[in-house]
Order: C-alpha cells, then structure tokens, then sequence
C-alpha cells in the first residue's frame, strides 16, 4: 500500500467518525462508561494493594535478649542474624529507649500506670529489631534466630516475637485481596471489550448497504476495510483520552480531600504515579478493542 492511499485511508477514518454522528458518539460513550468504570477498579485495586504491602512491610520481628546478655554478645547475635540472607537490617533498642517509646505509645492517660519505672527500675529488657527483605518470610527467619539459642550455651535470647498466628492470616488476607483484585479487572476488562465492540458491531450494521456498494462496484476487501480500521482506532483512541482527563480530575480530587482529613487516616497513591500506567493501559485498551470490534464486525459484511 503506498503512502497516498495510507492518507486517504485517514483522511476517509476521520470523515466517517464525524459523519456518523450519532452513531459515533454512542460508541465513544460506551467506551468512556466502560473504560471509566475499569479504571475505577484498577485504582482500587492499586490502593488496596498499596495498603497490603505496607501492612506487608511494618512487620517486624522483636528478638528480646537475656537479662544477663552482655555488650559483646549481644554484638555476636547482631552479626549473626545480619549475615542471614534474608535480613534487610538489625537495630538495637536498649531497655530505656523501649521504655521511653512505650510510654510515648501509651500516652498521658497511662502516666500513673508507669509511675515508677524508671532506669534503676525497667521491667522491659534490650531488645533487637529484625526486618527482613521479603516479608512472608518472616516465620522462617524467627525460627532460624530462635535456632541461635542452640549455639551459645549463654542462651542470649529470651524470646522471639513477631506476632505469630495474625502475621500469617495477614499474609493470607493481603495475598487474597491482591489475586481476587487482578481477576476483578482481568474479567472487567473482557467485559468491556464485548461491550464496547458490540456498539461498534451496531454502528458498522447501520452502514452494510454503504459496505455492500463498494463491494459490488469493485472495491477490495483490504481497501474497504482500512478506513473502518482507522476510523475504530481513533474512536477508541477519543474514547480512552476521555476516560483519561474524566479519572484524572475525580481522582484527584479524591485524593485532596482524604489529604485534607486528617481524622481519615488514608493516604492514597497520587495520580501522578501511576498515570503513566493507568492511561497507557486505558489508551491502549481502547484503541484496541475499537481497532478489534471493527475489524470483526466488518468482516461478515464483506462477503458479498
């Protein structure tokens, strides 16, 4: 094909779009509705998963050492459980820091609870922080620390905690919501593309007669078909960029106001990071199923 009847096949997608009028509107509306509605699902979808894995990653695991674990070996255990692959980072807290935090924790109204506990006076013992690189493995790295008892026959750890029983159902929950989310817009993006191209399929219906002459007056399939591709490309391509701005505003304003909030307590993802990938995603989807529903849609026409 050369480049001439390239142009002319544009040039025939863009009057078509405009000529239809009506016709055309309906399809750029059922994509916007269908469209909107996906993304819609997506950033809930995005937020609920960033939720997951902050939850995910708060997870930490409290190794309280011995009343009578030293400097030096609590520098060993530090060594110890830092070389193990999995651990991101070990941090000391010293039984006067937990202290401390504990009390900021409780607040004023456990002053007279904590009346008396003071540094000569800590019920509370040193304690490492462990976080790990990837969370759900956190059972397994308390186990392995818990396994460092077995080494130093000064039995330098007390107890390991990290919340046994309710971190694994929050790895069981977030893994859930993170799956049953993905197949929510998997099976809502197939749904929009049967939406979608069945307006198209009516709007191409409405013009068969116009498709039937140019068969019978000699006119290929390939020649016939271009302007149809070109013309449920760019409806998809309106359709998409409509959605686009529509998500961009609402969202956005959404987010200002939890933002401004503070008694909410959500913080959700800002547009500005993820629209590279949601209207990528949307433009995308849109051009293609309206390239998909003309293309199948004119094809029964042509057998003429």
């Amino acid at each position: 094909m050369s480049f001439k009847t390239f142009l002319r096949h544009v040039r025939e997608g863009f009057k078509n779009v405009f000529r239809n009028g009506w016709m055309s509107v309906a399809s750029i509306t059922s994509i916007v509705v269908s469209l909107f509605v996906l993304g819609v699902f997506i950033l809930l979808v995005l937020n609920v998963n960033a939720v997951a894995n902050k939850a995910d990653s708060q997870v930490q695991i409290n190794v309280h050492l011995s009343l009578n674990t030293d400097q030096k070996m609590r520098e060993t255990l530090e060594n110890e459980i830092g070389s193990m692959p999995e651990v991101s980072k070990v941090e000391f807290v010293s039984k006067e820091q937990g202290l401390k935090e504990f009390r900021e924790d409780m607040g004023p109204d456990a002053a007279e609870l904590l009346e008396g506990f003071d540094e000569d006076n800590n019920p509370l013992p040193d304690k490492l922080l462990v976080e790990v690189i990837q969370p759900t493995t956190v059972p397994f790295v308390a186990e392995k620390i818990e396994a460092l008892n077995k080494t130093h026959k000064e039995q330098p750890i007390y107890k390991v905690n990290y919340g046994k029983g309710s971190v694994e159902t929050l790895f069981k929950v977030t893994k859930a919501v993170r799956n049953i989310g993905f197949i929510f817009v998997a099976g809502l993006a197939l749904m929009s593309m049967f939406l979608i191209s069945n307006t198209i399929r009516v709007t191409i219906l409405a013009r068969r007669k116009e498709i039937g002459i140019m068969k019978l007056v000699g006119a290929t399939n390939y020649f016939i078909r271009w302007p149809f591709f070109i013309e449920g490309a760019l409806i998809g391509l309106i359709g998409s960029l409509v959605t686009s701005g529509a998500l961009y505003v609402g969202y956005s304003s959404l987010v200002a106001s939890v933002e401004g909030d503070p008694m909410l307590g959500l913080q959700l993802i800002r547009f500005e990071d993820i629209w590279v990938l949601l209207c990528g995603l949307l433009v995308g989807l849109g051009v293609l199923i309206g390239v998909w529903g003309s293309t199948v849609s004119i094809r029964k026409f042509l057998k003429v």
